[in-house]
């Protein structure tokens, strides 16, 4: 079970080192370091959502994925993880997950680099 981040964005790079210490049963790998295809992940849509793989290869991204992984790191974590994955806070999380992904360039830890690519001009 892997969760993968963005290892080219100081933010990201912050968050996945404090999750690292916490988490025994998962994973935090830097994205950059395997294929995400051969996984079965989107690496496009892996720029702009967090994907988490499985331990049966299901492949989620964003909240979702991080709920997933939070609950399959075990101990306090699976607390976290849990309701993050159900309704009402599933419904409070995925929007505050995009605002995060969108503004993690101006986040502690945060610079230029790790701003997402402007969405394509319709």
């Amino acid at each position: 079970m892997s969760l993968y981040y963005d290892a080219d964005c100081g933010f990201c790079t912050r968050v996945a080192g404090l999750l690292q210490r916490s988490w025994r049963r998962v994973e935090v790998v830097p994205m950059q370091s395997v294929d995400l295809p051969a996984l079965g992940i989107d690496p496009v849509r892996a720029q702009a959502e967090i994907p988490f793989r499985s331990a049966t290869g299901l492949v989620s991204y964003g909240s979702d994925a991080f709920a997933a992984a939070a609950a399959a790191a075990g101990g306090p974590w699976r607390w976290v993880g849990a309701p993050l994955a159900r309704p009402p806070l599933r419904l409070v999380a995925r929007p505050a997950y995009r605002w995060i992904a969108r503004h993690r360039h101006q986040l502690p830890g945060g610079s230029a680099a790790c701003a997402l690519p402007a969405p394509p001009a319709p």
